[in-house]
């Protein structure tokens, strides 16, 4: 694969042919992507590598090693569930009542992005928690420099135990899409992310109604819970939230595509 730009270029140097490499391989986005992918070659041949390896179906940000969310480079490891844009719906809702100093958990915390945003704008006392150990080492990357602690296991299970009944807000951008659905997802998605951080059950909501349950146990009077769902799901997972004795609203960016479902502890 050559990548040096053809004769009279007006664009820095291998741009054309890095996009033009992208644009071959399918790649929507080319134009961002060899942007991205410019920006962090280190020479000639780290280009040509990364270049072959997004080439191959391999996600962008596995290829460079981080993905911007909310203005924030987060580090990405192989494998790794990737933040989505639409994610950052999710962290601005829990953004808007976190004050200063809160308690706040992240669970199926994949990269510790929606976490990481929140420590920035909003210093807290912060915990997170992944059932994937490679989840947790990149989330520990990631949140260490921020001071938070970062826990393998499933949802609750490895949580201290005197966070019960402390936790001002509490995130979950846990798995969502059917089992059935799976298989339709695009290949960036469905070939390099684990399939636990995928599938959410038969409906996608089995992840859901677990967090639900237990969210009333651990937050704080008046805490929030903020979880990620779709359009098509968001009324039965507002019933989920609401049916585990919290008061639950629906909330969405069209643009984005982001749904959310808010669980408020009333007393």
């Amino acid at each position: 694969m050559s990548l040096s730009p053809p004769p009279g270029s007006s664009l820095p140097p291998d741009t054309d042919a890095v996009v033009a490499a992208l644009r071959a391989a399918g790649c929507v986005f080319a134009e961002d992507e060899a942007a991205v992918l410019l920006s962090t070659a280190h020479d000639s041949a780290h280009l040509t590598d990364m270049v072959e390896r997004r080439a191959s179906g391999l996600p962008l940000e596995h290829v460079v090693g981080w993905a911007e969310f909310c203005g924030l480079r987060i580090a990405v490891d192989p494998g790794v569930f990737v933040p989505r844009r639409r994610t950052e719906f999710l962290a601005r809702q829990a953004l808007t009542h976190t004050p200063p100093g809160a308690v706040v958990v992240d669970l199926c915390c994949g990269t510790g992005a929606v976490a990481a945003v929140l420590a920035v704008r909003r210093p807290a006392r912060l915990h997170a928690a992944d059932l994937d150990p490679a989840a947790v080492g990149c989330a520990r990357r990631n949140l260490a420099p921020l001071g938070g602690d970062v826990h393998e296991g499933d949802l609750y299970a490895p949580l201290p135990a005197d966070l019960k009944g402390r936790v001002d807000t509490l995130v979950a951008n846990g798995p969502y899409v059917p089992t059935g659905d799976v298989p339709l997802l695009p290949p960036e998605a469905r070939d390099h992310e684990r399939r636990i951080a995928l599938d959410g059950g038969r409906d996608g909501l089995d992840v859901l109604r677990r967090v639900a349950d237990e969210a009333p146990d651990w937050l704080a009077p008046g805490g929030r819970l903020y979880v990620e769902t779709s359009e098509r799901q968001a009324d039965a997972a507002r019933e989920a939230v609401r049916a585990a004795g919290l008061h639950a609203r629906v909330v969405a960016d069209d643009e984005l595509y982001a749904t959310v479902v808010v669980g408020t502890r009333v007393s």
